[in-house]
């Protein structure tokens, strides 16, 4: 490397495994230079991956308009292009840097153009040192634990830097009140925890969002309150690993106590993810018998179903236990929908391996499921597994465990004919003018004919029509 790119701060996968940082909790403050930052000029966020960047985008939206920012109708239009990115599979990544090469000629069109990169492909060395040698025109680099530094940032690219690249291997403060510019005015995502302590031999996230820190239980219930207090009627927890919440902190009050104050707050609709079969205690199993306002489903990743894979996977819990679980839930809430997440053709999975997974598909009926085929990522263990399993067996495998999940995809919609479901309506259809579709409290999709007036509000649907991936239903005045 160059010795003038030595000042960028880049991560390092080594130090990033360490936990050795203690966590602060901080408040955010804007300084005053920063305020009037971005008057007159418009911005753009891409946002990749799961539910927590899309939660972390809105923050990043919030504070752009903080500082002024406008939001950009085109990306045409845009004087900053943010990508939040995704480093969980190869071929998220993949699509980052053909988007970059994309964006590109916005940049030779507007050279004043401040183009970025962050959330967890930044966490990566390798990524910020590709950046750095491919992609010159990327003017603004930043990771999973300095959202809150973004004003400062762009103060110094104003003030003439030629790029600002700060990607830290250690974890960040834990910082509340930050802006945000929410999606939607009736339902919202909530951070509880930040990073994950699993370590998945196959999964970079670990390294990327850094070690499990928890945020204060006041903050989390104060948040869902305001929110309440404006009109929102559903929250989703978000964690790496949700059952996790608390652990890192002080007493014994854990994830299910959470549940339990946030069923006093007034929220009508309280959803969480993603959840850990290791860490899914009775108590918090528990809840889904005496809660008013904890939704009948659940996303538990199963990744496979044989205990070989899963001792190789690191995942700390055998089939047996991830059954009993799923009997637990299903005692204590019985008409709970179980949804999960599957990895095929992982390093050393034989047919008999496939197969036991299989076997538990259809034992527990799970009614969807992520599914993948397994991508090495570099930095992790499973990285350097030998995997004799070819691109035509891995193809073959993901097939036959699809064409299983969509049975159950279906039987799950249709335990709902002729009953009425209490749907949040979104929004219009993006198909069929007319249509409204929300979801029911078993997080299934529903489209129905209805006025824009039902937008937001929680209304009575009685399926006519139950399909694989969505019900069909009419309005119940």
């Amino acid at each position: 490397m160059d010795k003038k790119l030595e000042k960028y701060l880049k991560p390092n996968l080594k130090e990033a495994r360490m936990r050795k940082s203690d966590i602060e909790y901080k408040e955010f403050i804007l300084d005053e230079k920063y305020k009037s930052l971005g008057e007159g000029k418009k911005y753009r966020i891409q946002t990749y991956g799961c539910q927590a960047n899309e939660a972390d985008s809105e923050i990043v939206a919030g504070i752009l308009e903080k500082i002024g920012f406008t939001l950009a109708e085109d990306e045409v239009d845009a004087d900053l292009i943010l990508l939040n990115t995704c480093a969980i599979r190869e071929n998220a990544e993949n699509r980052i840097w053909g988007e970059l090469g994309r964006l590109k000629i916005y940049k030779k069109d507007k050279p004043n153009l401040v183009l970025g990169v962050f959330g967890c492909m930044p966490q990566e060395e390798r990524v910020v040192e590709k950046i750095l040698d491919e992609y010159p025109y990327v003017s603004l680099v930043y990771g999973t634990h300095n959202f809150y530094k973004l004003p400062e940032y762009i103060y110094r690219l104003s003030e003439g830097e030629k790029r600002v690249i700060e990607a830290y291997s250690y974890e960040g403060s834990i910082i509340e009140n930050l802006p945000k510019k929410r999606e939607q005015t009736h339902k919202a995502w909530v951070h509880i925890t930040h990073g994950c302590d699993e370590f998945c031999t196959y999964c970079i996230v670990p390294y990327t969002r850094g070690k499990e820190r928890s945020r204060l239980k006041d903050d989390i219930i104060a948040e869902v309150k305001h929110l309440v207090e404006r009109g929102y009627k559903e929250v989703t927890l978000l964690g790496q690993n949700v059952n996790a919440y608390g652990k890192d902190l002080e007493g014994d009050y854990t994830f299910s106590d959470l549940l339990l104050d946030l069923d006093k707050t007034g929220i009508e609709r309280i959803r969480f993810t993603t959840s850990h079969p290791r860490d899914f205690d009775d108590k918090t199993i528990e809840v889904f018998r005496t809660s008013k306002h904890v939704m009948p489903y659940v996303h538990l990743p199963l990744q496979s179903g044989s205990n070989k894979v899963l001792k190789k996977m690191n995942r700390g819990y055998t089939k047996e236990r991830y059954l009993e679980v799923i009997r637990k839930l299903k005692d204590a809430r019985s008409d709970i929908s179980i949804t999960t997440d599957i990895i095929v053709a992982f390093p050393t999975e034989t047919e008999e391996d496939f197969l036991e997974t299989l076997e538990i598909v259809n034992e527990v009926g799970f009614e969807g499921a992520y599914t993948f085929i397994f991508s090495p990522r570099e930095g992790t263990p499973a990285f350097s597994y030998e995997n004799n399993i070819t691109e035509k067996e891995a193809k073959n495998r993901l097939k036959r465990l699809n064409d299983l999940v969509n049975k159950g995809y279906l039987e799950g919609s249709k335990k709902f004919q002729d009953k009425t479901v209490k749907v949040l309506v979104d929004g219009f259809s993006k198909k069929k003018d007319g249509v409204l579709s929300g979801y029911s409290e078993h997080n299934k999709l529903v489209n129905f004919k209805g006025d824009e007036s039902l937008i937001g509000k929680i209304v009575n649907v009685k399926i006519t029509k139950p399909m694989t991936w969505f019900l069909i239903g009419e309005y119940v005045k």
